[in-house]
């Protein structure tokens, strides 16, 4: 049998035998956009992706294994710790320091930068291993959350590496663990996004050159603070409640899991904001491993991201490794109608 008839055979069955792995798309990557490159990112990043099927392998065998509810800790940003948090820390430090390639690391759980004494790496990473933990007994769609630094020119690795504007970031994307676990990847050409087929072990290109809708009539947001917002944010909020130029309003959609409802923001386009409030006078989300990894990927999606002044988020420089910040972020066309109410006083 030729070549060609078995192709076509395969193809009239329905099997997909060309596939894209996140491996060959990085290493194609690779020889397009850098043929002089050292590989040190790629294989970065591919240590990445087995802490990511590491933990999907660990979420989905919690509750057999008795590795829900809490572990009786808090983390380094005041959060009750989950068992699956303490060992998504765990999974992360461990991968991220067994590649070489990593010389620093910080993590939601973890109140210092974790300096890897041994590595010759010149990158550093920034992650939150478990974002949306409080929902996971309730099985909701969780994620990990990340954000690559090349070490600046000369350093041997100091806090300076990694509080820098989200402009400098390499790469960036999200995990999210669900019915499937969905990889969303950019490294500043795009974005791509990858499923995990957990037969053959390897996340699948499946959604190539993102982009997000200019626009579409969904929001997502805790309206249970409103009573803490400003007074711009509730008139935004009412105006998406009216009917507009179809005759409807917008819809609501919130999961109460970031990485989930960037997720749907991402694919289906809207947008999603967590503000600061007089409660959370400088928001919730961590600037360096929340609010600049879903900031770089969304406006290399095509969309926006900004603070609750109406500033990129991309263009803050962090004090801290665990400031906080509000974020509106999601499709072009929302962010820009949002903007007008962001300048508006109690």
């Amino acid at each position: 049998m030729s070549n060609n008839a078995t192709l076509n055979l395969a193809e009239q069955k329905g099997i997909q035998t060309d596939l894209v792995t996140l491996t060959r798309f990085i290493l194609d990557e690779q020889k397009k956009s850098a043929p002089n490159a050292t590989g040190e990112l790629t294989l970065l990043l591919n240590s990445l992706q087995f802490a990511f099927k590491f933990i999907a392998h660990t979420i989905r065998r919690s509750e057999l294994v008795n590795l829900i509810g809490l572990a009786g800790v808090t983390n380094a940003t005041g959060d009750d710790q989950k068992k699956l948090d303490v060992i998504g820390d765990e999974i992360f430090i461990n991968a991220m320091k067994g590649s070489g390639n990593v010389k620093l690391l910080v993590s939601e759980e973890q109140e210092d930068l974790i300096v890897f004494e041994s590595s010759k790496g010149n990158y550093a990473v920034v992650c939150d291993p478990i974002d949306g933990s409080s929902n996971l007994d309730a099985g909701v769609s969780v994620g990990t959350i990340f954000g690559v630094y090349k070490l600046l020119p000369g350093s041997a690795g100091s806090i300076k590496d990694v509080l820098r504007s989200g402009t400098e970031m390499v790469a960036a994307g999200y995990t999210m663990y669900g019915a499937s676990t969905h990889l969303m990847l950019t490294t500043g050409n795009g974005v791509n996004g990858f499923t995990l087929d957990t037969d053959l072990g390897e996340f699948i290109l499946t959604y190539p050159s993102l982009k997000i809708p200019h626009t579409r009539a969904i929001y997502s947001i805790n309206e249970g603070n409103s009573h803490y917002w400003t007074d711009g944010v509730n008139e935004y909020i009412a105006s998406l409640k009216k009917p507009q130029a179809n005759g409807k309003p917008y819809s609501a959609r919130y999961i109460g899991s970031m990485v989930a409802d960037v997720h749907r923001t991402l694919l289906y386009g809207g947008i999603f904001g967590y503000p600061a409030d007089s409660k959370s006078k400088s928001g919730k989300l961590r600037v360096l491993y929340e609010c600049f990894p879903m900031a770089l990927l969304l406006e290399q999606a095509g969309g926006e991201a900004v603070n609750d002044k109406g500033e990129r988020i991309l263009n803050l420089e962090p004090k801290q490794v665990h400031e906080r910040s509000g974020i509106w972020l999601g499709s072009k066309g929302e962010v820009e109608r949002l903007q007008p109410y962001l300048t508006k006083k109690n």
